[in-house]
């Protein structure tokens, strides 16, 4: 007898919070069934997880400049993929912003080969003026 591999997790695109029971099924397109879910968008967030995990990075770089403003919050524009995100990290430890900057500003492009731009996600300007 083949042993059905089954996996579960919680969905994260709305509130609900669906506990998901994904199990591995070759009469599905995706190769996977997912139980449990109470909406489309939580079978495609369960068949996701499994196949290609991706998560958006927020984080901060250094900002001098400005007495007050240390570090300046920054994020990825997309998702990339959950194996990239230790390897991005090391990347935004070493940005530093030394001038004015507007929220959406783009202060790395296609970090680490992944298409996603490490965006500021705050206005902040430098009182060296």
């Amino acid at each position: 007898m083949e042993k059905i591999e089954k996996n579960e997790l919680v969905c994260t695109i709305c509130p609900v919070s669906c506990h998901l029971v994904i199990l591995e099924d070759k009469t599905e397109e995706s190769g996977y069934k997912v139980e449990t879910a109470t909406c489309k968008r939580g079978i495609q967030c369960g068949i996701k997880e499994l196949t290609n995990p991706t998560r958006l990075i927020s984080s901060t770089v250094k900002f001098s400049g400005n007495d007050f403003i240390k570090r300046l919050p920054v994020r990825t524009d997309i998702e990339i993929p959950k194996e990239k995100i230790r390897e991005c990290m090391d990347v935004i430890n070493y940005i530093e912003v030394h001038s004015d900057v507007k929220m959406g500003d783009v202060l790395a492009e296609n970090i680490c080969q992944t298409d996603a731009n490490i965006i500021a996600s705050r206005t902040v300007t430098t009182n060296l003026k």
